[in-house]
């Protein structure tokens, strides 16, 4: 049975019922408690850091070096170190079990005891006040929540706790033959009653969807919720699912009240049902993370400290395969096993359902760690994997510019392309619009946006997701605003000319946190004004571009970096040479876009999008964009396929006259 990727949703039309008496929540806090507990210690707002500073990063060494110092003792682990709590009113305990983990990474802690969570410099005011013989701070105390943070907290623990009330286990439903319809419909009748009981998963009849909790970890109390809907469509089901709290306060660990303190071992896969399905075929212990193959929040690995063994298992596409390698790093590479994608290793619910043997698929995971030097033996089933997944190897496809995938293929990590097009050609409105395709389909995105600031990059980016004029419609801003809001899109706070390396550590840090694997940069000539290594511009700008690219490798993530062009006539056409500075920006990029805009005399001009360099398989070519004022677009989204076709045929432009010579959607090799 194939399964269609998973999509959030807001509460919908057959939700709503569910709510009435009580207002949807449009957020929380991402530690809101559930009735009966005490909510987390916020120290900090996390946010990327202000213009003025550097990224909130510090050093292992460091960090060690401070708790040595201050007799504070530690063990070390995978992803964090592990300290005896200072928070509460308890003396701290002398040995292990310690309750505290600090990430290495960031030097972000949490206390599994308290739920008390802040950056490194809160650690280190909690510190000297112990030195002072000052208790720190327990979680209800100097907590300064704005009233509507509170309101949005409370509303979500009431939706959740009215949801779970009215939902049944399975095994309670009218009789057998609902239970089994009920079963089929979401694709999971292999599962027995006694699986989903243990997991504590029910049916809430109203909306035909499955339940999943949030239990804490410590006292089992509810913290919120997952509803699950499926969606029959041939013999595929089609998966939409809906949180409470909201998706960025949605921290679940599915199946962390059933983990033991003796188990070392662990399966992590991308949805709940697969954990069932594993966990029923194989006994182990596993575990769903929130958000899939979306990302892994480090604020979930000192709950998977524990365990001296950890197999990735998110799910049967490329998209997965690459998440897990990315987690990996977070949860150190020497612990992790990697599961395949293939045709006889789909993901574990799809196995199940085929009478597959989940054991021996375990057994045969990869290891994540590798040497630096490797053999075609060890390479060869990620070679046969790429063969027979191409369409998927090209990468994530716009849906908004369907002929950008005829050239490029798709959007793939680890590249860098560079953008470039006239002044006042439309750049930032262009590519904010590129940028957003992407995201809606669950890329991960961060935005460097130095000409233009947050606030009206984001105005855009709305205007462009609506496809509307929200300015006339106020009515509708909270709707839209409510989805925009739950993409998975981040903004740096930077403006005007910044350091290349102040930008790079955030950058550091924005994949790390958010596990980011596109970053946007608007504009490269915003870094040159900082750089002091030459008084060469086009070396400062070659060593920028060489950062990089470096950066796109090493993070397997894909950086768009918009170039101003040189100054040339307005009525030439623009080419790869355009692109300002040396040769090196164009010789590193993977992919060079030129937006051209023909100024006309008689009337408004034309613009085209030239894909004038594609290393993935050399295809280059150019197509036109109409450009509507109203929802700020340059795609065809939402239109009719009649105006899509009148389009192609109008506007198109001739094979003699395009750019390059050039039709639509036209190819040849560089």
């Amino acid at each position: 049975m194939a399964a269609v990727p998973l999509r959030p949703c807001r509460a919908s039309g057959r939700l709503l019922p569910l709510l009435r008496g009580g207002a949807r929540s449009r957020g929380a806090s991402p530690w809101a408690a559930g009735p009966g507990r005490v909510s987390q210690r916020r120290y900090k707002k996390d946010v990327l850091p202000e213009p003025g500073g550097a990224a909130p990063a510090v050093s292992v060494t460091e960090i060690r070096r401070y708790l040595r110092a201050q007799g504070v003792p530690f063990q070390d682990g995978y992803s964090c170190l592990h300290a005896p709590s200072m928070f509460g009113t308890e003396p701290p305990a002398a040995g292990p079990p310690f309750t505290l983990f600090i990430d290495k990474t960031t030097g972000s802690f949490l206390c599994t005891a308290t739920l008390a969570e802040g950056g490194w410099q809160d650690l280190q005011a909690a510190v000297e006040l112990r030195h002072r013989g000052v208790p720190a701070p327990g979680p209800e105390e100097g907590v300064e929540h704005e009233e509507e943070e509170e309101e949005e907290a409370r509303r979500a623990r009431e939706d959740a706790r009215r949801i779970w009330e009215r939902a049944l286990p399975l095994g309670e439903l009218l009789d057998q033959e609902e239970t089994q319809s009920t079963k089929a419909a979401f694709g999971i009748a292999p599962l027995a009653d006694s699986t989903l009981k243990r997991f504590g998963v029910r049916y809430l009849r109203a909306a035909k969807a499955l339940v999943f909790p949030w239990f804490a970890p410590r006292d089992a109390a509810l913290r919120g919720l997952k509803l699950l809907v499926a969606e029959r469509r041939g013999d595929a089901v089609s998966y939409t699912e809906e949180t409470f709290p909201r998706f960025d306060a949605y921290r679940n660990l599915f199946g962390l009240p059933l983990i033991g303190r003796r188990d070392t071992e662990v399966v992590l896969t991308g949805r709940e049902l697969d954990a069932l399905a594993l966990h029923q075929a194989t006994g182990v212990p596993c575990l769903a993370l929130p958000r899939g193959a979306t990302i892994l929040p480090p604020a979930l690995l000192p709950y998977l400290e524990q365990f001296r063994r950890v197999t990735l298992w998110l799910g049967d596409d490329l998209r997965s395969w690459e998440a897990a390698k990315i987690f990996a790093r977070k949860l150190n590479p020497k612990r992790c096993s990697l599961v395949q994608p293939g045709d006889l290793q789909p993901r574990p619910l799809e196995a199940l359902n085929r009478g597959l043997n989940l054991t021996k698929i375990l057994r045969a995971a990869l290891p994540a760690g590798h040497k630096a030097i490797v053999s075609f033996r060890q390479l060869r089933e990620e070679v046969f994997g790429e063969l027979a997944n191409s369409e998927q190897v090209a990468g994530v496809k716009w849906a908004r510019f369907p002929e950008l995938n005829k050239l490029l293929k798709g959007h793939r990590r680890g590249e860098l392309t560079v953008f470039t097009g006239p002044t006042g050609s439309g750049k930032t409105t262009f590519i904010s619009e590129y940028a957003l395709d992407l995201c809606t389909q669950g890329v991960c995105t961060l935005w460097g946006s130095f000409e233009i600031n947050n606030v009206r990059l984001a105005k855009i980016m709305l205007t462009q997701f609506a496809t509307r004029r929200l300015e006339d419609q106020l009515e509708l801003y909270d709707e839209w605003a409510d989805r925009f809001e739950d993409l998975p899109l981040y903004f740096m706070t930077f403006h005007g000319q910044q350091n290349i390396k102040t930008v790079l550590d955030t950058m550091q840090h924005a994949v790390y946190m958010y596990d980011i694997t596109h970053v946007v940069v608007d504009n490269l000539q915003f870094m040159m004004g900082h750089e002091q290594l030459s008084a060469d511009r086009l070396a400062a700008q070659d060593f920028i571009v060489g950062a990089f690219r470096k950066f796109a490798t090493d993070n397997t993530c894909h950086i768009t970096l918009v170039i101003h062009p040189r100054k040339e006539d307005d009525e030439k056409e623009l080419q790869t040479a355009s692109i300002f500075g040396s040769a090196k920006a164009s010789q590193e990029a993977d992919n060079v876009l030129i937006l051209q805009d023909r100024k006309l005399t008689t009337g408004p001009g034309k613009r085209y999008l030239q894909v004038s360099k594609n290393r993935f398989d050399g295809d280059v070519g150019v197509f036109p964009l109409e450009f509507n004022k109203a929802s700020l677009t340059f795609s065809s989204y939402g239109k009719s396929k009649a105006k899509l076709k009148k389009v192609k045929e109008e506007k198109a432009p001739s094979p003699k006259k395009g750019p390059n010579g050039g039709g639509v959607g036209g190819s040849g090799k560089p």
